[in-house]
């Protein structure tokens, strides 16, 4: 439960990172980025799957950059589910799609499978300490 949890917040976080920086995308308080964020994982478990196999000979021809597509059309999605959260269009959902997924990244490398912070620690290298 924590673990999910601390995804939950990772992915609110990634919305509220894009509605800072994405001209298009506008969340109008926290409890809609959190909500958004829990409706993208919904959206991502369960009609995402459907869409990259219909599209799956766009997404050969294109050598798979087609999939930032179906990522942005998940973020349109939610944005049209939810109230709270509005996308102007295709371009800007897709570039909120970029951003949660690189916040998500950088965050879940943070965060173990049962929701612990990981820190980091020091590597031993043949005999020697490097710290980071």
């Amino acid at each position: 439960m924590r673990g999910f949890l601390a995804r939950l917040a990772i992915t609110a976080l990634g919305f509220w990172a894009a509605d800072a920086l994405i001209e298009g995308l506008h969340v109008r308080s926290w409890q809609s980025l959190v909500l958004a964020a829990l409706l993208l994982g919904i959206v991502n478990a369960v009609i995402r799957p459907l869409v990259v196999i219909l599209t799956f000979p766009l997404t050969v021809l294109t050598l798979g950059l087609f999939l930032l597509v179906v990522n942005g059309i998940s973020v349109a999605l939610v944005a049209w589910l939810l109230p709270g959260v509005t996308v102007t269009g295709l371009m800007p959902a897709t570039l909120a799609a970029i951003v949660v997924w690189l916040v998500s990244w950088v965050g879940s490398g943070f965060i173990s499978g049962s929701g612990r912070v990981e820190r980091l620690h020091g590597v031993e290298v043949e005999g020697r300490r490097v710290d980071g």
